[in-house]
């Protein structure tokens, strides 16, 4: 079963009508490229007339270009985009907690997505966390995937929904991730071995027939 058919089913159970429709939540500039850039660019190959909203949370100075570039980019293929970006003060969202509400349950408004893509709940970074739970508040009917993020925390935990990738879509991710965030590149962890491993690691982790694979948490799924 490919990823469209699998979006289909999802569908099936849910109010929306029409093409597929994804929400995608990030805290900071490239989390959603990170945690599920892969299933994204396999979604839009699947299924060419999906709706994807892209919501980023925190983008402040040339992050916000690159931001904005980089997820023109990977929607390029999608039926119907929108991209927003808000300026919430990065690594303080926790006191911020009623402003980013709000802008959640704007976004719940705007949107009826059959999947969203959203931060791991026991995510050890505050930022993550506070967009996570607020996910699962304002979309309470909804198919919700959480996804990982590497870093020095060691949290990736131990998922329960994979997705392969072939090597040429795990290429685009990592290609994509260190074309678009130049300001990123002088981190230690932010380096094409970091992202192809983790897809090794998750491809391994699934045993499927591709190398590669992104992994999610599915902590509640109704048929």
């Amino acid at each position: 079963m490919d990823l469209a058919q699998s979006l289909s089913i999802v569908k099936a159970g849910s109010p929306s009508k029409g093409p597929g429709t994804v929400l995608c939540l990030g805290a900071h500039a490239d989390d959603i490229e990170i945690g599920c850039g892969g299933t994204l660019l396999r979604l839009l190959q699947d299924a060419p007339d999906l709706r994807v909203y892209w919501h980023v949370l925190s983008a402040p100075g040339p992050r916000e270009r690159e931001a904005r570039c980089s997820a023109e980019a990977w929607l390029r293929g999608a039926g119907h985009s929108r991209v927003a970006i808000s300026q919430f003060r990065e690594s303080y969202f926790p006191d911020q907690w009623a402003a980013i509400k709000d802008q959640m349950e704007t976004i719940r408004a705007d949107c009826e997505p059959d999947v969203v893509f959203t931060h791991r709940r026991d995510d050890l970074h505050q930022d993550h966390r506070v967009v996570c739970e607020l996910t699962w508040n304002a979309f309470r009917h909804h198919t919700i995937l959480e996804y990982a993020l590497p870093k020095y925390d060691g949290d990736l935990g131990r998922p329960n929904l994979y997705v392969g990738l072939d090597e040429p879509t795990g290429r685009r991710k990592v290609t994509g991730l260190m074309q678009h965030f130049e300001t990123q590149t002088a981190r230690h962890w932010f380096t094409e071995d970091t992202f192809f491993g983790l897809l090794r690691l998750r491809g391994i982790e699934c045993g499927g027939p591709t190398r590669y694979a992104e992994a999610f948490y599915a902590r509640k799924l109704v048929v």
